[in-house]
């Protein structure tokens, strides 16, 4: 018998083939393009097959903003036209807060399931921790896990009362479990891989965010293993089992077939690979949902302000060493809404266009691409000089050029973890080992000492030390404004709807 797993993971609210920077589009990537192939392959199928979403899709495009703020079970509807067996919890999930998430959860047509992530009465959140699947006699246990890291992350009122268990130790508790069970044992992680997958070198400082490396070595009984978190693209079959890892927005479908003996209960081959989406879209699913999309589409193209001067990005490196007018204003932005004087930000990816004469909704939330909030942290001048050499690690020289550091780049791209900041002056020198690099730090033209009170705002990802700032932390937080951030910019474009382009004088890079 040919058994079949098809999965996604992190298509992060993209339904459609777009990433919304113009209308019309047909990219290749999107749920219902993702749809019409799963259709094929149903078709072409010799035996059971099982569709499996592992997560982050609640979040994270222009459409599942604008559903969120307005009719969120909306995205509910949307999964549940994808078909699957069964999801797992992502840790953009709790994005939008936990009621908002359960209310989705109560609304889809398969179960979410999450071993690792309990509730006070330490029952899974999700009231599933696995499910066990049968299709031709064939029994499947589908354990789902999730990061654990969330809480690095998230606002800790969004994730009062849980408890966030190692995936790993909790794939040991109940593997052996699921294997008196079912006849094959399906792991479903939304996280990923911190050690290289041959070497077993560390990829990454091992901070339990992702511990696919270990599950994949430590515990026994796993018979296929899907992944995502990083939206790295991975297929690979071991000789005990097949993973894969699809990227993000539907790009590919992660593929594992089984050949089983119905007989002796035993798989008899394996074979994992990648299947690109580049087709068309499911017509039906299309056409479902497409007065929705017309309305996102009309909201992005509302124009909400002017620029005076130069405010468009294209050289984003420059930006990052140089920074930028469209850095400045959401600065201008941060300090506005939270009354501080001192800000960091960062150029989320490579993407961002910046601003052109007259800004868009569109505009907006194609270059701010994530929900966040804003958090006023009171730290030392110590903690702050921390989080600058932080930030000045994402350089290196190469043979006398600068050039990003590759572990900025791999195994995922974090450009979102390096900050520009506003209010203070300071210098980076690369030139300079790790740790040393800044060397002038000054807030109102005097140096700052170590134990100086200062307060910054930073975004709630940066403000809980997401992106290994542990200098920084949820104790450190003395005010937030819970007004995401897109909402924010919008706001203070209705304050003033003409803004000056200024170019960053307070920071100085050299190497």
């Amino acid at each position: 018998m040919d058994i079949q797993f098809l999965s996604t993971s992190d298509l992060h609210g993209y339904l459609y083939p777009t990433d919304f920077r113009q209308r019309n589009q047909s990219l290749a990537f999107g749920g219902t393009k993702v749809k019409q192939l799963f259709n094929q392959l149903e078709a072409e199928a010799s035996g059971p097959l099982f569709k499996i979403d592992n997560g982050d899709f609640l979040q994270g495009s222009p459409l599942s903003y604008y559903v969120a703020k307005r009719d969120g079970l909306l995205m509910a509807d949307m999964m549940n036209a994808m078909g699957f067996d069964a999801g797992v919890l992502g840790n953009h999930e709790f994005n939008y807060g936990r009621e908002y998430l359960e209310q989705t959860i109560a609304k889809l047509n398969y179960p979410i399931v999450c071993a690792n992530i309990l509730k006070e009465d330490g029952q899974s959140l999700t009231g599933h921790p696995y499910v066990i699947l049968e299709k031709a006699g064939v029994k499947i246990a589908l354990l789902g896990l999730t990061t654990p890291y969330i809480p690095n992350w998230e606002q800790p009122s969004t994730i009062k009362g849980l408890t966030f268990k190692s995936a790993l130790e909790t794939a040991k508790d109940y593997v052996p479990q699921l294997r008196t069970l079912a006849d094959i044992v399906v792991v479903s992680y939304h996280g990923g891989f911190e050690r290289d997958l041959e070497t077993g070198e560390p990829t990454e400082r091992l901070t339990g965010e992702n511990e696919g490396y270990q599950l994949l070595h430590e515990v026994v009984g796993i018979d296929v293993l899907l992944t995502g978190h990083q939206h790295r693209e991975i297929a690979l079959t071991k000789e005990h089992l097949a993973l894969t890892q699809p990227g993000d927005k539907g790009r590919f479908i992660g593929s594992v077939r089984l050949g089983f003996d119905q007989k002796t209960k035993q798989i008899t081959t394996r074979q994992a690979t990648l299947i690109p989406v580049t087709g068309e879209e499911e017509p039906a699913m299309h056409q479902a949902f497409l007065p929705l999309l017309e309305e996102v589409e009309d909201w992005l193209d509302q124009q909400i302000g002017q620029v005076a001067g130069n405010m468009q990005i294209d050289d984003p490196m420059a930006v990052r060493t140089q920074g930028h007018p469209y850095i400045e204003f959401i600065h201008q932005v941060q300090m506005a809404a939270t009354g501080t004087d001192i800000s960091g930000t960062a150029l989320f990816n490579n993407s961002g266009t910046g601003f052109n004469t007259t800004i868009s909704m569109r505009d907006v939330v194609t270059n701010y691409i994530y929900p966040n909030t804003l958090a006023v942290l009171e730290v030392t001048g110590a903690e702050l000089r921390q989080a600058l050499e932080r930030t000045a690690t994402y350089f290196e020289v190469k043979d006398g050029e600068l050039i990003v550091s590759p572990a900025f780049l791999s195994p995922k791209v974090e450009h979102y973890n390096y900050d520009l900041y506003a209010g203070i002056d300071y210098t980076i020198d690369v030139g300079q080992p790790k740790g040393q690099r800044i060397t002038r730090f000054n807030y109102h033209g005097q140096p700052i000492e170590d134990q100086q009170r200062l307060e910054v705002v930073v975004n709630q990802y940066r403000a809980v030390g997401g992106g290994d700032y542990a200098m920084f932390g949820a104790d450190k937080i003395i005010r937030e404004v819970t007004v995401d951030m897109t909402e924010l910019i919008a706001e203070y474009l209705q304050q003033h709807p003409i803004i000056q382009a200024s170019e960053t004088t307070n920071f100085t890079l050299i190497y």
